[in-house]
């Protein structure tokens, strides 16, 4: 592999000008096609298989005008005026007006006057009717219960007004699912609402529910980005060596997660595909470049190598620890794909591809940026600096303390990195999985204001109602009665804050009631309503002869959680499986990929507790700017588990390919440890920064769950790097000496040499 890559570094490097040419061409026509073809993302989750939504999907079917995404605005009175009264009466009548006139807005008015207009023969209007009787049974609202608006005796659909009057909810119904629909009709819908409002003290506030597109790149993602260039410049020593790497992973993101933007009009994306995509591009693309330019350098300034030469050899060496690098990373995301959810798997494939790119990006566009830049790599003054410290070993001064300090306090350090990580790992025994609501945004954003605004006036179950559906299995006429009797044993739940009923198809077989909670739709209160309805179901169907089934945001919560806890073990099992054996491969030892292993667990233990104590007990949040505690979200762990799992090889192919590398020259037991520690901790560290930094910019998106990705991977990366390979690591590895090394020789005829570390193309080149 080393030579195959020497060979390939060598080429590149004359033909600077047709490798580039290839990749300007490529990013030049994915441009066009995202020109011809804008991007569609969507916010939304969909885990086929499971029972929510199997009732949305059968719903689509049946009752479609009932299926599409939901509208929801909070219209809020700041002056303490009723909103029923006077001209914000006819502001709220306009707003109705001008929303309903929406092109993808399905009007409620027109499906309740096709029904008016079939008189006795109406079913919704009987079942209407056989309800109006059960709620007259049952007695008068409580006076504090929001009510329908009512304007000359006749209800506007989908407006109710709270108690005080200074709150109404405008529910509505899309002809598609948001993330279907063109883009910019959310936002219009939303301008269409504010224009009749315009002049009056009212504030009108969407929910959670609706965005389209999510904001990718804000300034904490730039900021990231330069702080990633400044490390850069500090490492390399010039602005000419720090910009290559910047420029070989913004290529490779631009064809990567480009290519995925190109294709995501035809095929269904997440906007957490595009987000993980671009957080990999960066970071790897980065450090991939880094570790390569880092290792030309070195060959320049440590051996007095020409920049041609310098280059092939870093290709052949530093390449080889990239390309299996890159590989594992590869495999812990296209493992994703055997838990078989659609959602990861295509997240799987898009990000396991920008990495791929990204490691292409690295061995075959970098070194011709280099080819450009030729000898001016290092200047004299650091080639003069340069040789002088490392004749007298200064350059590594900082790290040979370290490493010793850990060697000689090889046991204390061991065992305190594991009781660190232990500790920091405690809150994941109280971590609750969820999906994220309008309570997990900050406070100042429209979502936020709108759920507490809601929750206010209406309570809080208004902000995530649950949709109960109720299916004739022989495609029988519901019974009005029935439907009634059916509305009554739901409005007597507890728990239960108020039922309607929200559609009945034409043939009367399947019937749509809007059922809202007394608590939050995060709340484990919720989330035992929707157990205790599913519960009830097979009484329903012998009361009244129909299936029942439920869903919505809590039911999908609880859907989706459970579903992927039963495929996380699976995960983790096949994931370790094959990296396990790449890292045999690669290091032919025992030890070493067992240590690497155990490592990544302490690492992601610590991750998912420290995202535990943040983001659901709201520790520290006033240092990133939030306000919000929420469910960690429910793709989390299986997404951070691959990722992490990835990018924590990374580090330990750097790391200990290194001391393998010092090993395999002649140094033995501790001073191999301390000899790799030595060369490759600097390009570690710088690395883990830059990989910090660009993941930390995405703490602080306003979408909740990228915030949640971007501080798992961020703070992830910092324990892995810091706690785990630049401590556990030459601790453990010092413990066992050259026993880290052990393999039986019946495996170490079987295995394949990969020469990672290059000893045999040095070899060979020294006898050329």
């Amino acid at each position: 592999m080393s030579s195959l890559l020497y060979r390939w570094g060598a080429l590149a490097y004359r033909g600077k000008w047709w490798v580039t040419a290839i990749w300007v061409v490529l990013i030049a026509a994915i441009v066009g096609l995202i020109v011809m073809s804008p991007p569609k993302l969507s916010n939304e989750i969909r885990i086929d298989g499971t029972a929510a939504q199997e009732v949305i999907d059968d719903l689509a079917d049946r009752l479609p005008d009932a299926s599409g995404g939901q509208g929801i605005l909070a219209l809020h009175s700041t002056d303490g005026e009723r909103i029923d009264e006077g001209d914000n009466l006819a502001a709220l009548l306009d707003a109705v007006e001008e929303v309903y006139a929406e092109e993808h807005v399905i009007d409620a008015r027109e499906v309740m006057a096709d029904e008016l207009a079939k008189g006795p023969e109406s079913l919704l209007l009987q079942a209407s009717g056989a309800i109006a009787q059960a709620q007259a049974a049952e007695g008068t609202p409580a006076s504090d219960a929001p009510m329908p608006l009512v304007v000359e005796q006749m209800p506007v659909p989908g407006v109710v007004i709270s108690a005080d009057g200074e709150t109404a909810l405008f529910q509505f119904v899309f002809d598609a699912q948001t993330f279907e629909l063109p883009e910019g009709t959310v936002d219009d819908t939303i301008e269409a609402a504010e224009s009749a409002f315009e002049g009056e003290n009212v504030e009108v506030l969407p929910s959670s529910t609706m965005i389209q597109i999510p904001e990718l790149i804000g300034v904490g993602e730039v900021v990231g980005v330069l702080i990633a260039a400044l490390v850069l410049i500090v490492t390399l020593g010039s602005l000419v060596a720090a910009g290559l790497p910047l420029v070989s992973a913004l290529s490779g993101v631009a064809v990567g997660v480009g290519g995925a933007f190109a294709i995501s009009s035809f095929v269904p994306m997440h906007s957490l595909t595009a987000v993980l995509g671009l957080m990999l591009g960066l970071a790897v693309g980065i450090d991939y470049a880094l570790f390569i330019v880092n290792r030309q350098r070195r060959f320049i300034l440590d051996q007095r190598l020409t920049a041609p030469e310098a280059t092939a050899r870093a290709i052949g060496t530093a390449g080889s620890a990239v390309f299996f690098a890159g590989t594992t990373v590869i495999i812990a995301l296209l493992a994703l794909m055997v838990v078989q959810i659609q959602l990861l798997t295509t997240m799987a494939l898009t990000a396991a591809a920008t990495v791929l790119i990204a490691v292409l990006s690295a061995i075959t566009l970098l070194p011709a940026l280099l080819g450009f830049i030729g000898e001016r790599i290092c200047s004299k003054k650091a080639r003069l600096n340069a040789g002088t410290a490392h004749d007298t070993g200064s350059s590594h001064r900082i790290a040979n303390t370290w490493s010793r300090l850990l060697v000689k306090n090889r046991w204390v350090a061991a065992v305190g990195a594991v009781v660190i990580a232990g500790v920091i790992a405690a809150p994941v025994l109280d971590m609750n999985l969820g999906l994220p609501s309008g309570a997990s945004y900050n406070p100042d954003t429209p979502q936020r204001d709108s759920f507490e605004v809601t929750s206010d006036a209406f309570g809080e179950g208004y902000n995530g109602p649950l949709v109960v559906v109720a299916t004739s299995p022989d495609d029988e006429t519901i019974p009005a009665t029935d439907l009634a009797a059916l509305y009554t044993d739901l409005s007597n739940i507890d728990g239960v804050e108020a039922v309607s009923l929200g559609g009945l198809d034409d043939e009367g077989t399947t019937a749509v009631f809007s059922l809202v909670p007394e608590t939050a739709p995060t709340s484990q209160e919720t989330a035992d309503l929707v157990t205790h309805i599913r519960d009830l179901a097979p009484e329903f169907a012998d009361d009244y002869g129909v299936d029942l089934g439920i869903t919505g945001f809590a039911a999908l919560a609880i859907d989706v959680s459970e579903r992927l806890a039963d495929v996380l073990p699976l995960y983790i099992g096949v994931v370790v499986g094959l990296s396990l054996i790449v890292l045999l491969l690669v290091f032919r030892s025992i030890i070493v990929p067992l240590k690497a292993t155990l490592g990544f667990l302490l690492s992601v233990a610590a991750t998912f507790g420290a995202t535990t104590a943040v983001f659901q007990w709201g520790w520290l949040q006033p240092v990133f700017g939030m306000d919000a505690t929420a469910p960690v979200l429910s793709l989390l762990p299986i997404i951070i588990t691959g990722v992490l799992y990835g990018l924590a090889m990374d580090y330990e192919v750097f790391l200990v390919s290194s001391m393998k590398e010092a090993h395999v020259h002649g140094y033995q037991g501790t001073e191999s440890v301390t000899r790799g520690f030595a060369v490759a901790s600097r390009v570690v560290v710088a690395a883990a920064i830059i990989m910090t930094s660009v993941f930390a910019g995405f703490i602080f998106n306003p979408e909740p769950m990228i915030a949640q990705v971007g501080f798992a991977l961020a703070f992830g990366i910092l324990v892995d790097a810091f706690l785990v390979r630049m401590t556990l690591v030459p601790a453990v590895m010092a413990i066992f000496g050259d026993k880290a090394w052990w393999l039986p020789r019946w495996l170490d005829r079987a295995l394949p040499d990969l020469d990672i570390e290059g000893d045999k193309l040095t070899k060979q080149l020294e006898r050329a």
